[in-house]
């Protein structure tokens, strides 16, 4: 899977010259929290929601909503954006775009096709695809085991629920606590939870979890 396939698009932009209580208006009404700054057809920056924010006067302050107002009037996006901005390409696996913005910190990328921006991909867009991957929306076994990491280990699990009837709706393995294991979280279907663990108790060191979910 590529991030071309899950970015959002078509791209919502501001311009540096906007407005930040106009640029506010617009994340609001398009439920948006950061958004490329696009000039000329070039990206030039990017702004979120809290640069917005915190450019705004406090609550305590001492001037009138007039002066307040004014002032707004007079700040734009240009003074608040971030103008050292990462990007992506269309044809990055998603999984490298994860990697980047985890440990980068960011909550949104903008994605290119020959150098052009055609979306963003934000954390929401992660966590969207993180609850696809794991089956969240589809009723099941949900199954947390610990096991060997071993050649053949999985194809084992996955062969003894398959000869009992069982179909997986996701798949997920992590790293365990002992450098010579690993945790699997799946999700099955057409099978039930007591068979689950039979079929598979000479494959698992521990279930952590089997439940319906």
């Amino acid at each position: 899977m590529f991030v071309g396939e899950r970015m959002s698009h078509p791209i919502i932009s501001v311009s540096p010259e906007t407005p930040i209580h106009d640029a506010l208006v617009m994340f609001k009404k398009e439920h948006i929290r950061r958004a490329p700054v696009i000039k000329d057809g070039k990206l030039v920056g990017i702004v979120s929601e809290g640069d917005l924010m915190n450019a705004s006067p406090s609550p305590v302050t001492s001037l009138s909503v007039w002066e307040m107002n004014y002032l707004l009037s007079k700040v734009t996006v240009k003074q608040v954006m971030s103008k050292k901005v990462v990007t992506i390409d269309e044809n990055t696996p998603i999984e490298e775009v994860a990697r980047i913005m985890a440990d980068s910190k960011f909550g949104g990328v903008p994605i290119t096709r020959s150098g052009k921006v055609v979306g963003i991909i934000t954390e929401t867009d992660l966590f969207k695809i993180f609850l696809e991957l794991m089956g969240a929306r589809t009723k099941g076994i949900r199954v947390t085991a610990v096991v060997d990491d071993q050649a053949g280990q999985l194809a084992k699990i996955t062969k003894a629920i398959a000869d009992a009837g069982g179909n997986f709706i996701s798949f997920g393995q992590f790293s365990g606590d002992d450098p010579g294991t690993k945790v699997l979280t799946f999700k099955v279907a057409g099978i039930k939870k007591d068979d689950v663990k039979q079929v598979l108790e000479k494959y698992v060191n521990k279930f952590w979890d089997v439940r319906q979910s």
